[in-house]
């Protein structure tokens, strides 16, 4: 695929508002962080990643489960769009999404730009083999699984 030009990088050239539904699900660079559960300090509103994912990811291709029917299924899930991603700032750094919304631009490894949708997973950025589901895991156990090397 090669590198695209600026010319042909939608990202570059719309805002988020801009972008088609296939460009908006294309920016996704399926490293799976935003489905893990997330904890609030109550003592000091802090944002902690734990490596627990949610029931309907697959924690080895990053994929969810039931894309389709998350929300009805998932009643937490969050469904992204351009008007939230103003407010999401628990978004991980690396997200596409934060990134286009900040002004800035892809990391190598997106696969937008290697053209390859295994390099977000090669260079360590998703969360392939550090998390389990939830399934495995009670709620008062969860800040056991606090990582703060995840976000």
């Amino acid at each position: 695929m090669g590198h695209p030009t600026d010319q042909n990088a939608f990202w570059k050239n719309k805002t988020l508002r801009q972008m088609s539904s296939s460009e908006w699900e294309a920016l996704c660079d399926g490293c799976g962080k935003c489905c893990l559960v997330k904890l609030i300090d109550d003592l000091t509103d802090d944002l902690n990643y734990t490596t627990v994912a949610c029931k309907l990811l697959d924690c080895e291709s990053c994929q969810c489960g039931d894309y389709e029917n998350r929300k009805s299924l998932v009643e937490d899930c969050v469904i992204l769009s351009p008007r939230l991603i103003e407010e999401l700032h628990w978004m991980p750094s690396t997200c596409a999404y934060r990134l286009i919304y900040e002004g800035k631009d892809l990391y190598w490894w997106h696969p937008l730009i290697s053209g390859n949708p295994n390099t977000v997973h090669e260079a360590g950025i998703s969360v392939r083999g550090r998390v389990i589901s939830e399934r495995e895991v009670k709620d008062s156990e969860l800040p056991k699984y606090i990582d703060e090397q995840l976000e």
